[in-house]
């Protein structure tokens, strides 16, 4: 005798998930998985027919290796004129009335303009700033780039 078994679906009228699991599932955009060409997929292809049929070629997946390119970013760690004059007889030599301070072996790779020379200055950075630069000069000094 053929057994008449209810459809699930009947079962589930009037519960609160319907038989999707928890409350948000199977209700409309938050179910759909994108916009679009979304869902369309490489894996498979299954809708490649559809995106096909009419003349049109629309890629469907990444062509090629995909990755993002490595940025290097060289830190700069900057050091004012007033903190040279400050620390100039600890950080440097004093040779023939002028010091000369080495900053690329401090750590350091830019001189910025901030404050006033009270020494004359032989100061080796990888950077200065215009107005820093003016400013070593005038007071007797150099600023020098390291090669």
């Amino acid at each position: 005798m053929v057994v008449r078994k209810q459809k699930r679906n009947r079962h589930q009228r009037g519960r609160t998930t319907g038989g999707w699991g928890f409350g948000k599932r199977h209700r409309g955009k938050g179910s759909r998985g994108g916009h679009g060409h979304s869902g369309a997929g490489k894996r498979g292809a299954h809708n490649v027919s559809f995106y096909t049929a009419h003349g049109g070629s629309i890629s469907l997946g990444k062509k090629g290796i995909q990755f993002k390119p490595r940025v290097y970013e060289i830190p700069v760690k900057v050091v004012s004129i007033e903190d040279l004059d400050r620390n100039a007889k600890s950080w440097g030599k004093e040779s023939q009335g002028v010091i000369e301070i080495d900053l690329t072996k401090l750590g350091f790779t830019k001189v910025l303009s901030d404050g006033k020379i009270n020494h004359k200055l032989k100061v080796i950075c990888h950077q200065f700033s215009e107005s820093a630069k003016r400013k070593i000069e005038e007071a007797g000094g150099q600023a020098v780039t390291p090669k």
